[in-house]
């Protein structure tokens, strides 16, 4: 039998309110909106977030010797090192993106993508001879990783790895669930090029995201999103011009070199462990490649645009 409660029985649900957090970390400004009842509430859950990309930029940084990615470079090569949880999660998703674009995606660049970093504050092309001796220590069957002992491996000294197309992504994933453990139901996560979207704010449908490469009539569009990723790679603001040739950031494991083709993607994926190396590898591939990888991925979203010099 049903038991009628007297209309001031019922709590009325405290409304929601929109709130923006930044901090600099992993070398970019990261962004938080967040919809929460009270500044108390936003403050617990922000800091929290932003700790667990703290955290995990002093686990995968390339720009701090004291990382454990920059120790793990540092270790004897063929001597397996025990690696943390979230290293091993990052490196054995990039070894599997790495294996189906055939290392289009490689996170053992490293020596490459410090050669292009110097060509870009020098203004001077790498040479031949420093390309060649960079290309000969990259290589994903390169890294060897053990998941029953949590140990990665490395075959040769001098072995660099960069997550810089990987560990973004991966934070943002992480500082979300963090948001979601105080009570944030929806929430979007900026981190340079990569997005992650949680519920759509309050009376809306979705969050309002500008896919640049999803275009009507010329002009970029917004699309309403919710509980994925979006990840955008090319070379709108890293890139360095010599000798009249455009040279961007993202460097080709295979050729040595930065990519001098115009061209911009963008992901939508489930997440951003996921959107942020596919941004990556299909800006390096070709048309026929970018498709055969794709099949492995069909809840992906792909934009492309390409541009002259």
């Amino acid at each position: 039998m049903a038991v009628l409660l007297p209309v001031s029985g019922f709590k009325k649900p405290e409304e929601l309110t929109r709130f923006t957090l930044l901090e600099h970390h992993m070398g970019i400004d990261a962004r938080i909106i967040l919809y929460a009842p009270n500044q108390q509430v936003v403050d617990v859950a922000g800091e929290a977030a932003f700790q667990r990309i703290a955290d995990l930029e002093a686990i995968m940084s390339d720009y701090r010797k004291d990382s454990e990615l920059m120790r793990l470079c540092a270790a004897p090569a063929k001597q397996p090192v025990k690696i943390s949880k979230d290293l091993f999660i990052v490196l054995e998703k990039a070894q599997g993106i790495s294996k189906q674009s055939n290392g289009a995606f490689d996170v053992t660049v490293g020596p490459l993508v410090q050669l292009w970093r110097k060509a870009r504050k020098e203004f001077k092309l790498p040479e031949p001879t420093a390309i060649e001796s960079a290309k000969n220590l990259v290589g994903y069957q390169k890294l060897t990783l053990n998941r029953e002992q949590q140990t990665a491996e490395l075959a040769m000294s001098g072995m660099k790895l960069d997550l810089g197309g990987i560990a973004k992504g991966y934070a943002a994933d992480e500082a979300m669930k963090m948001l979601q453990k105080h009570g944030i139901k929806s929430a979007l996560i900026e981190m340079g090029g990569d997005i992650l979207v949680s519920n759509a704010p309050p009376k809306s449908k979705g969050w309002k995201v500008l896919v640049p490469n999803r275009e009507v009539n010329g002009v970029p569009t917004e699309i309403m999103l919710s509980n994925c990723a979006i990840s955008t790679s090319g070379d709108t603001e890293q890139f360095v011009t010599i000798n009249r040739i455009r040279y961007s950031h993202v460097v080709d494991p295979k050729t040595g070199a930065g990519l001098t083709e115009r061209i911009q993607s963008t992901i939508i994926a489930p997440d951003g462990l996921t959107s942020d190396p596919l941004s990556t590898a299909v800006t390096i591939l070709s048309d026929e490649q970018r498709k055969a990888l794709l099949k492995n991925y069909p809840k992906v979203q792909v934009f492309i645009k390409r541009a002259s010099n």
